[in-house]
């Protein structure tokens, strides 16, 4: 099964682009409380988003602002949720997930990005088959594996994966079970690096050369769209690939 980008990857991304993942986040928090209501203990979408709003280092006011216009306290913009799907070069399989108030931008800005990088967006259902919702609680290399595979155990999470290139470790739940599993294991003083409820491929399409070059200039131009939430692939890359 796929693996997403290291840790390390992942902080230098929310570094340099803290402002739009600011606006994603803004915008994830207002359609889980238009959907479920502003109070986070009866609305698990919604507290998974707060989370990353906090971990991402944004304020309580910020957080509280858009949950009130979502749920009419304050004025705001409604935004639907959409998803894309398509092949980047080299067949590889790609899941944008957009929040939009313009659909006719959005899909317009989505198909222009696939054809510029070689791509074709795919009709609905066309990729994501390949692909499995999973929550995903990840723990950098040196991290002690007896105690988090102990903690996640009891924790009740699926699976403990442990890549042997570099020693990180995975803890896997289902989507339904992630906020449980991830309060339990920090509840027993084991907090992971990096949590999300995130889209992984069974199995993946390695590339290399240009055309992962290619596979890469797609994935980071459909990322930097501002109405852009979530870009997955099944895409194995080498390191190559970001030089």
């Amino acid at each position: 099964m796929g693996r997403g980008p290291s840790i390390e990857g992942r902080k230098n991304a929310t570094d340099a682009k803290r402002g739009k993942i600011f606006t994603k986040i803004i915008r994830e928090i207002g359609v889980a409380a238009r959907a479920g209501g502003g109070d986070m203990a009866n609305n698990p979408r919604l507290r998974t988003a707060v989370d990353k709003g906090l971990s991402a280092n944004m304020s309580k006011d910020v957080i509280e602002r858009a949950i009130k216009k979502a749920t009419g306290e304050l004025e705001g913009v409604e935004f639907e949720e959409i998803r894309y799907e398509g092949y980047a070069p080299g067949g590889v399989a790609v899941i944008v997930d957009c929040l939009t108030d313009n659909r006719v931008r959005t899909v317009a800005e989505v198909r222009h990005a696939f054809g510029k990088c070689g791509g074709n967006m795919g009709a609905e259902g066309s990729v994501a088959f390949m692909f499995r919702k999973l929550g995903v609680l990840s723990f950098a290399a040196g991290a002690d594996e007896d105690a988090i595979t102990e903690a996640a155990i009891e924790a009740g999470a699926d699976d403990v994966v442990v890549y042997p290139e570099d020693g990180a470790i995975d803890v896997l739940t289902s989507p339904d079970a992630f906020l449980a599993v991830k309060e339990a294991m920090e509840a027993a003083g084991i907090a992971a690096d990096h949590a999300e409820i995130t889209m992984r491929a069974d199995n993946d399409i390695a590339v290399e050369g240009d055309t992962a070059l290619q596979v890469v200039k797609l994935l980071d131009m459909l990322e930097d769209l501002d109405d852009v939430q979530s870009v997955y692939s099944n895409a194995d890359l080498g390191q190559d690939a970001y030089a």
